[in-house]
């Protein structure tokens, strides 16, 4: 497997930046670009709709800065202040994340001193690419 040791304490450190005032759940999110270069993110909340999970927080930030190839991504989430728990891309988060990626991108779930694989494609079988 992956040496993901520092993905998951840079995940970690963003999931403590997050703003959840109106859930009690973080999430941290490291997106790495295939140049070795790494982004991260955390879970942006508002009283309306248009929250922003960590994952596209990352992806965004990376895009941003004229990143166009990625590798993985690591994600740690849960109740504030808790130990994660299995924590993966909502739905809205899958589909964006597969504009960018191939079906074999690879995302890490860290929870329980447990770390588990997918793949986007596993994850979002039937997505809207044409």
């Amino acid at each position: 497997m992956v040496d993901l040791r520092d993905d998951i304490i840079l995940a970690t450190n963003a999931r403590k930046n997050a703003y959840a005032k109106y859930t009690p759940y973080t999430v941290g999110a490291v997106v790495m670009c295939k140049n070795g270069k790494r982004y991260t993110g955390c879970n942006v909340q508002n009283y309306g709709i248009q929250s922003i999970c960590a994952e596209r927080v990352a992806f965004c930030k990376a895009i941003s800065e004229g990143e166009k190839e990625f590798e993985r991504l690591v994600i740690v989430g849960g109740p504030k202040d808790k130990p994660s728990e299995k924590c993966l891309p909502c739905g809205y988060c899958r589909q964006f994340i597969n504009e960018f990626v191939d079906k074999d991108f690879k995302i890490y779930t860290v929870f329980d001193s447990k770390i588990q694989e997918y793949t986007i494609g596993e994850l979002l079988p039937n997505n809207f690419n044409l």
